[in-house]
Order: C-alpha cells, then sequence, then structure tokens
C-alpha cells in the first residue's frame, strides 16, 4: 500500500506561479509512473504531466509550456511547478501512482486562481 500526500495548493494570483508537492510513502525509483491529474468543477479529471520510471515525460496540452513535473528520488516526492497560471487552471489536482500492478491516488489539494 502506498499513501500519498499532496500540499502546496491554496490560492494562487494569475500570471503568478505555484509548486505542488507529492510525498510518497514508499521509494519512487521502481515506481512505473509518476503523475499529476485535475478536476476542474463539472469536468473529468485530466491528466496535467507524468513521468515514467525510463524519465520519459509526458504534457497535456493546456499545460506543455507552462508546467514542470520532476521527482526526488531521496525525498520520495514529486513536484509540479506551473507558471502563468489561468483561470482555467483552478482544480483539485492530484496526485498518482502505478507501482507494479497497483495504482495510488493521493486525496487531492485545491488549486483557485484569481485575477
Amino acid at each position: 500500500q502506498v499513501q500519498l500526500v499532496e500540499s502546496g495548493g491554496g490560492l494562487v494570483q494569475s500570471a503568478c506561479s505555484l509548486r505542488l508537492s507529492c510525498a510518497t510513502s514508499g521509494s519512487i525509483t521502481s515506481m512505473k509512473l509518476l503523475g499529476w491529474y485535475r478536476q476542474a468543477p463539472g469536468k473529468q479529471r485530466e491528466l496535467v504531466a507524468a513521468v515514467t520510471s525510463a524519465g520519459l515525460i509526458t504534457y497535456a496540452d493546456s499545460a506543455k509550456d507552462r508546467a514542470t513535473i520532476s521527482r526526488d528520488n531521496a525525498k520520495s516526492t514529486v513536484y509540479l511547478q506551473m507558471h502563468s497560471v489561468k483561470q482555467e487552471d483552478t482544480a483539485v489536482y492530484y496526485c498518482h501512482v502505478l507501482s507494479g500492478c497497483d495504482s495510488y491516488w493521493g486525496q487531492g489539494t485545491q488549486v483557485t486562481v484569481s485575477s
């Protein structure tokens, strides 16, 4: 069982930056996939960014030029940084990992972008 705890959400001014952290209870070096998803009110959950154990990174088109996903293996933590945030970035952001055959989700952290 892997526990995920997100932090760093809150109120962010439009055009500013945010940084989210996802601390895991296990070593992330062997996890197949580490990712960030988000769900805006009334919308489906969508991928923002993900990184594989081999270091391959995928970004959603909506975040491609503004987001950076990174990992600190020593701290077992995954980060999502996003600059130039927009009101449409307002959502609950979830950390997700694939470990072996199992999928784990964090509880989510709310990000609200104000104008």
